[in-house]
């Protein structure tokens, strides 16, 4: 039997592509907070973010977030005919436990709670007053049904309904932020409150996980039409069906790097993840505050956004008010489209989905940054969205929120193939192996290497990244087609290109 020979060194291997030596992650984009918000806000913002040692990232993209749920389906915008979008983004902040995630969500999210409570007593007091009307009520409603009775025993014309038997509807008690996401808990909320709700979770995995705790894949359908705004009927066994004209529910919360990977990564590409904002800047400095942030300045635009409130339509129904673009908007917004035409083209997995959804973002961002601006003015309502708003949103979108998500999303923009060769080059590396086969690699029992077509892409993909290479191997004792054998180039096993390789799985 002719054994196997060892195969040497080869000088002349070229380079490897460089792709497959590590975890493809960019560093994140700076955040210029000052181009997109007003000097008041800048201000706020990273005094609020030296006061609990966190990226400035965070509390800006927490404040675009509530804001936008805050004007929830008061107002929309509305670029040209038959298109619309609504204020509503779901953020996840990404980040290891030290980055004071938490902290900087609740300098956002504390100052809203407390107007949620203010509201809450005041409304608590007309339900009270409701209730004590709606027990006489209830003895008004009995009694002119006895009359009724005696009437028509009688054969004499009964009674009118007494006005005081009919109070109106019960107060609704309102809800700003919510923890429980439940789809029965966000629709009876959303069936009596139609602005809309912001969902809050300090740890959005949980939330992921929880969508197919009951159903299959049928709780994912209902978030992503929330980020829509669209109608909806929830129809459950055993219950009245509800019926919401406008399903909306903004979403933020926090998230581990790991999690990420293994909860919003790992899922199918449903369009669902693609809605998420990614938000993973670096670590903030440890710093005790120069100055002391707190200010009526959030408070304020709280209540100025709670303000606003939905219009009536032609048959009497509560909608939102549309807000269209300036005609020079427009133009801008037709540009910036083919903009995204073409990053769509050029990108890779989960980031086509994401990418072929900044067009939309633009315009919400823009209904969004119109109305922070407005709140810290003096100015009356605006009715249009500029192009200078929108210039702003959509330079935001370029140069942050795109590779921003690049950088959170890259494991999952890899294409097809190139998964599948990071899969087997993660296996060279644990093995230190300087050749092997096809019939090895399937031996390995590793998720996306065991069929053969599995195998031959991977295979495929480092020989053209010059990791691999054709060898011969030997005829088998016991006859048939030898296994396929292939050569390592072993420029990846050195200090400088063997770096940890990640489950991508």
């Amino acid at each position: 039997m002719t054994l196997a020979q060892p195969i040497p060194f080869n000088p002349r291997w070229p380079d490897p592509d460089p792709r497959y030596l590590s975890e493809i992650q960019s560093p994140p984009p700076p955040l210029h907070i000052e181009s997109v918000l007003s000097p008041e806000w800048t201000h706020w913002i990273k005094g609020a973010a030296e006061a609990t040692s966190a990226p400035p990232d965070y509390i800006f993209m927490a404040l675009l977030t509530v804001a936008g749920s805050l004007l929830g389906n008061t107002r929309w915008a509305a670029p040209w005919v038959d298109w619309e979008e609504p204020p509503i983004l779901w953020t996840a902040l990404i980040g290891t436990p030290s980055m004071n995630k938490s902290p900087a969500l609740n300098a956002i999210i504390s100052p809203l709670r407390s107007a949620e409570r203010t509201r809450r007593t005041e409304a608590q007091k007309c339900h009270e007053a409701w209730r004590q009307e709606a027990d006489k009520a209830k003895i008004i409603e009995a009694a002119w049904k006895d009359a009724v009775k005696a009437a028509t025993k009688e054969g004499s014309e009964a009674p009118a309904r007494p006005k005081a038997a009919d109070i109106g509807p019960e107060p609704v008690l309102p809800r700003l932020a919510m923890s429980d996401a439940t789809i029965e808990k966000v629709t009876a909320i959303l069936a009596q409150q139609p602005r809309g709700v912001l969902v809050v979770r300090d740890e959005l995995a949980g939330w992921v996980q929880s969508m197919s705790r009951y159903t299959s894949g049928g709780d994912r359908q209902f978030w992503i039409e929330t980020y829509g705004g669209r109608s909806y009927s929830v129809e459950r066994m055993g219950r009245s069906p509800i019926d919401i004209a406008r399903l909306s529910a903004s979403v933020i919360g926090n998230i581990q790097p790991d999690r990420l990977r293994t909860q919003f990564l790992n899922s199918q590409d449903d369009g669902f993840v693609a809605r998420v904002l990614p938000i993973w800047p670096e670590r903030a400095p440890l710093t005790r505050p120069s100055a002391d942030h707190r200010t009526n300045l959030l408070p304020t635009a709280i209540d100025r956004l709670l303000s606003l409130q939905m219009v009536r339509d032609a048959q009497g129904h509560y909608e939102p008010k549309r807000l269209p673009f300036t005609p020079q908007a427009m133009k801008l917004l037709e540009e910036f489209r083919h903009k995204v035409r073409a990053w769509e083209d050029r990108s890779e997995g989960i980031m086509v989905s994401f990418t072929g959804k900044l067009h939309g973002l633009s315009v919400r961002l823009s209904l969004i940054l119109t109305f922070l601006e407005w709140v810290v003015s003096d100015r009356s309502e605006p009715e249009t969205i500029s192009a200078e708003v929108f210039a702003t949103a959509s330079n935001l979108i370029e140069t942050y929120l795109l590779p921003m998500a690049q950088r959170a999303y890259a494991p999952a923009a890899y294409s097809g193939k190139e998964r599948a060769g990071r899969k087997l080059m993660a296996l060279l590396h644990t093995r230190r192996a300087t050749a092997i086969s096809t019939r090895e690699i399937q031996r390995a029992g590793r998720s996306g290497l065991q069929s053969k077509e599995e195998v031959d892409r991977a295979i495929s993909a480092l020989v053209e990244a010059d990791i691999l290479r054709s060898s011969e191997a030997p005829p088998s004792s016991r006859g048939g087609r030898p296994a396929r054998k292939y050569s390592v180039n072993p420029a990846i096993f050195t200090a400088d290109c063997a770096p940890e390789q990640a489950d991508i799985s």
